[in-house]
Order: structure tokens, then sequence, then C-alpha cells
């Protein structure tokens, strides 16, 4: 465990009462979670234990999608969790994370209304026996916030100035903690180009975590499951409409997501149909294992899910398909021209030559390209095919 020293006493008192060794458990604790986040339920138990609650975790609010994801939490029914989530944008909460700083300490009994008189405490926490939440925001970027919170049932009193300074103590320590962890995180994309370039591919990626958890999805990604023809979200993960794809994906998202899984796995595909007969292939591998996943943890994505429509049909590749197999241009042309479906009579009509010619030309194609029949190399070729989309003009 990382040590953190506040003092040279550990056994002297400090904040009215915890050990200073305490502390610096706790707070040595909250770095480890740097290096394995699989540690932030413990150290989210520490936190709570020093400031006497009953329940308490991470909440990771996407911004993007309007959602909440609920991190390493304890103490919580389900049923609270999800209607904390349903309710959370029209929260007091969301309303004082508007205002403030990453780091800064709120708890709802010290907002400037009465918590008793909200409909939020009538409807949220009032059911589930919740009398007060502290937390602050500990991780903001572009897309998401998290923050780490508390919270007391309605059989102890409200939180005190003890407990909200021993929040601002330790909200120093989880924000570098935090920090540390997102930047190893694929899913913040720090990189402009890198999303931009994800964004424009034809087929939709999914990046899911080692609990099946989507950690994010290209824009292809977004439109497939916003119209939920063949593949939704559901909870957060990956559902096709088909029940049978639905087990089968599941199941393969979960053997990815092993310690010991094998990352030269070969990749393979999945039919993940729709009502009408047609539908998405999904091809899914292991993103890595090893120590990357075990640095970044639940954080981090462990399969990779490439949704392509079959129906597609990018541009062909053309030049530079024949510098790589350094095929001339007459060879590409009957190649591009088989491509279309083509015979080799009816090609060697479109190209104005001999059907003798064409067949030469072939030859010498399955030669350069290592393939001997007319299916492998079209396989070959369709496989070069470009990925992305060319960018969409606009008219003036």
């Amino acid at each position: 465990m990382l040590q953190y020293n506040p003092t040279p006493f550990h056994n002297t008192v400090s904040l009215d009462g915890i050990l200073a060794q305490a502390l610096s458990d706790t707070i040595g604790a909250i770095y480890d979670c740097a290096l394995d986040p699989h540690q932030w339920p413990g150290a989210s138990r520490s936190i709570s234990n020093l400031c006497e609650s009953s329940a308490g975790g991470i909440c990771v609010h996407d911004l993007k999608h309007t959602q909440n994801d609920q991190l390493f939490v304890f103490g919580y029914q389900p049923e609270f969790l999800e209607k904390l989530a349903s309710h959370y944008p029209q929260s007091p909460m969301a309303e004082a994370d508007l205002v403030s700083n990453v780091g800064d300490v709120s708890a709802l009994s010290t907002t400037s209304y009465e918590l008793s008189e909200t409909r939020f405490f009538r409807d949220v926490l009032k059911p589930f026996g919740i009398q007060d939440i502290i937390w602050f925001p500990a991780l903001r970027t572009e897309s998401r916030m998290a923050s780490m919170h508390a919270s007391r049932s309605e059989k102890v009193e409200h939180y005190q100035k003890r407990e909200i300074d021993l929040f601002k103590l330790l909200s120093p320590h989880v924000c570098r903690a935090l920090a540390i962890s997102d930047a190893l995180d694929i899913k913040t994309l720090n990189s402009e180009m890198l999303e931009r370039t994800l964004d424009s591919l034809v087929a939709g990626v999914f990046l899911t975590a080692r609990d099946g958890r989507v950690v994010y999805m290209n824009a292809a990604a977004e439109r497939q499951t916003r119209m939920g023809n063949s593949i939704r979200i559901v909870n957060n993960r990956l559902s096709p409409v088909d029940q049978t794809a639905r087990t089968v994906l599941s199941r393969a998202i979960e053997q990815a997501g092993r310690d010991d899984v094998d990352i030269d796995m070969t990749a393979y595909s999945l039919a993940i149909p729709n009502a009408q007969g047609t539908g998405y292939v999904a091809t899914f591998l292991p993103v890595k294992s090893g120590q990357r996943r075990n640095t970044v943890g639940q954080f981090a994505a462990s399969c990779a899910v490439f949704m392509q429509d079959p129906v597609q049909a990018p541009l062909m590749p053309g030049e530079a398909f024949a510098r790589l197999h350094q095929l001339t241009g007459s060879e590409l042309r009957v190649l591009l021209a088989l491509a279309q479906g083509l015979g080799g009579k009816e090609a060697a009509d479109l190209l104005g030559i001999g059907e003798a010619t064409v067949r030469t030309h072939l030859k010498h194609i399955f030669s350069k390209t290592g393939t001997s029949r007319q299916a492998k190399l079209l396989q070959l070729l369709h496989n070069s095919t470009p990925p992305i989309r060319a960018p969409q003009r606009t008219a003036v």
C-alpha cells in the first residue's frame, strides 16, 4: 500500500476524534486505487466509515447520454440507485455540481433551501430511509463527471462540520487518484483526431468493460442502437433483439473479459438479426489482458465489438490495393470488373479486350496476391475495402 503520513505521530488524534493512523491508511488506500480501481469498494467503505455513513461509492454521470452509472457502491438498494439515476438531472446535487469546482464538498442538509420540503427528498430519499447525502465532484471531462458520495439513514443526524471537514481533507486525494486512472482509461479518448476517425467508421464500434458495461460507442454504434432494430443498450449493456444472439453475445463478452483469455485468440463473428430477416454481423475480440487490464480495472475496455451492416458497400479500393500487390493498371481494371460480379466474357466485353487476355491477367493477379481461386481473391479485395465513409459534402 502507498503510504501517506499527515503527521509523524500516527496514533495522535486529529479531526475531532479520528485517529491520524486511520486517516493515513485511508489516504494510502485511495492512492492504491489509482493503480487498481478494483480496490475502490474498500476505499469507499473506509471513507464512509470515517464519516459514520451507512452507504457510499462513486457515481459517474454521462453528460453526453444523460445517464448515471453507479460504480463501487455499497449499502444502497438497487431500486434506490435506479430512482436516483432517473431523478438526478433535476436533483439538488445536479444543481450544486453545475457551479461547483472539482473537489468542492456539499451536503444536502447544508443547501440553501429546506431539504425535507423538496420533491427530491419526498420521492427519492424518504422512501428508502435516506436522510442526507454528502458528496464532491471528483473528476470532470467534456462528456462525463464522477463524484464520490456517502449517505446517512434517517436514524442518524444530518452531516455536521466534522464530516464535511473530513470530506474536504480527503477530496483532493480522491480527485488525484481518479485523474490518474482516467488518464489510463480508454473511454476518455483524449485525442480528438482518434475520436473523429472512430466516428467516421462505417462499422459500429463498441468497447465493453469486463463486466459487460459499454464504456465507449462511436457514432455508427450510437445510430445502430438508436434505431434499435437489431441491437439496443439495456442497463448500459449490449442487448441484441434476438434472444439467441443476446445469449451468445453476452457469453462472448464475458469470455473476452476473463483474466486468462488468450490475447491472440482469433476474432470471430456472430449474426445479430432483426425481425425483417436482415441485421448486422458482429465481430468481437479481447482488447488486451494482463498488466493493462489489471491497472485500469473496471474503467477499461476488455472487449471490442464491431457491428457491420453487410448490405453497406463502401467504395472499392483501387490504387492502394494495386500498389500493395504490385498490380498493373490493366490487371486492376480486370479485378475491379470481376468484383462487380461479371464473368470472364462479360469483363472482357466491358473492358474491350479478349477473354483470353482476362484469363492471363487473372493468372498474374493470382500469383501476385498469393491466391489460387477467384473467390479468395475477391475476399482479399473486400477485406481491403476502406472502413470509413467519404466526408459528406454539403451543397452550397
